[in-house]
């Protein structure tokens, strides 16, 4: 009698998606030297833009994309080649969006965004007066900057334009947070219809200090500030809100438990491309590396040009980022998050 070779069924693995979300810098240049900024504080990548065409290299190697953040650690309006970024994802049904100080704001700029199709601009405003602003951001720019924010919104009124979606987003700290009221007034009278308060993320330099952060460690008088800024916005129909989807007072107040990273999902749906084709983990990995040589080891997860996303995304070394994650011991970044900040 012939024994037959007994068939055995490999248990099938799942294969982990490509990011339908992810973040490309369109520059690492930057107009502006924020006080709380790791570009202005810490190691860095050279100064460069991205190339249309390298742009089109990278978002064509994923498949499914629903939504991408042209923004990084530089100011996306110094790339001349935005708008046209913009387009291309639009035209491929993605959801787009960024981060500008609006400096450079101009109407011909404004226009291209609005012709593109652009969803959102977030303007960055952390203080309410032209001396708060020069202290926090490291230049003398919020006249200007208004007066920009001003004639958009008039110019899209004029056109009927309802994209793209304006909002105001400001960094919380010690040292501006007595400000908000006031920002709420010029957002109102300007037409601005969200004001979102963001968490600091610290690195113990410049303004980055956890003598400046709030999360965690709001005063009663603090609190208040942002319990007054709630009723403001709500008696003037402006959305008042947080990074996530807690409200400004939650945001502040949250307690992540014993491992507080682990209820991040963005190790496993979403990565973050710099200029130079580097892949990060996300937004947060820039923060808390003070040197090239600490930035080249736990930051940098591959180069896209060196590399498919395909090749990175599933490589060894993201791979290896992830159990890290699910451990007691995740990378430095992953570490502070939930602990030091909120995500």
């Amino acid at each position: 009698m012939t024994t037959q070779p007994t068939s055995v069924t490999t248990p099938m693995v799942p294969t982990l998606a490509l990011p339908r979300s992810i973040y490309i810098e369109p520059t690492s240049r930057c107009n502006e030297f924020c006080q709380q900024c790791p570009r202005t504080l810490l190691s860095r990548e050279d100064d460069r833009d991205l190339s249309y065409d390298n742009f089109r290299y990278i978002v064509d190697q994923f498949p499914s994309l629903e939504r991408v953040v042209l923004h990084g650690l530089g100011e996306p309006l110094l790339n001349k080649e935005l708008p046209r970024m913009v387009r291309y994802l639009k035209e491929r049904g993605v959801y787009v969006l960024f981060n500008s100080n609006g400096i450079l704001l101009n109407e011909k700029r404004g226009q291209a965004l609005i012709d593109a199709g652009l969803d959102e601009y977030r303007l960055s405003m952390d203080g309410a007066s032209r001396e708060m602003y020069a202290k926090v951001r490291g230049v003398d720019a919020f006249d200007k900057i208004w007066r920009n924010i001003r004639a958009f919104i008039t110019m899209q009124k004029a056109q009927d334009a309802t994209k793209p979606a304006l909002s105001l987003w400001f960094t919380a700290m010690r040292e501006n947070l007595h400000e908000l009221p006031a920002l709420v007034e010029l957002a109102g009278d300007a037409g601005v219809q969200e004001v979102y308060m963001q968490r600091l993320v610290y690195f113990e330099e410049g303004l980055a200090a956890s003598q400046q952060a709030l999360f965690r460690r709001s005063t009663p008088e603090e609190l208040s500030i942002v319990h007054r800024c709630e009723k403001m916005c709500k008696e003037r129909g402006i959305t008042f809100s947080a990074s996530g989807s807690a409200t400004p007072v939650e945001s502040l107040q949250r307690d992540f438990g014993e491992r507080p990273w682990s209820g991040c999902r963005r190790p496993y749906t979403l990565t973050y491309i710099t200029s130079s084709g580097n892949i990060l983990s996300c937004c947060f990995a820039p923060f808390g590396h003070k040197s090239a040589k600490e930035y080249k080891e736990e930051r940098v997860l591959g180069n896209i040009f060196q590399q498919s996303l395909t090749d990175i995304w599933h490589g060894e070394q993201y791979e290896a980022f992830r159990r890290a994650f699910e451990s007691d011991h995740p990378a430095r970044h992953c570490s502070q998050c939930g602990l030091n900040w909120s995500y």
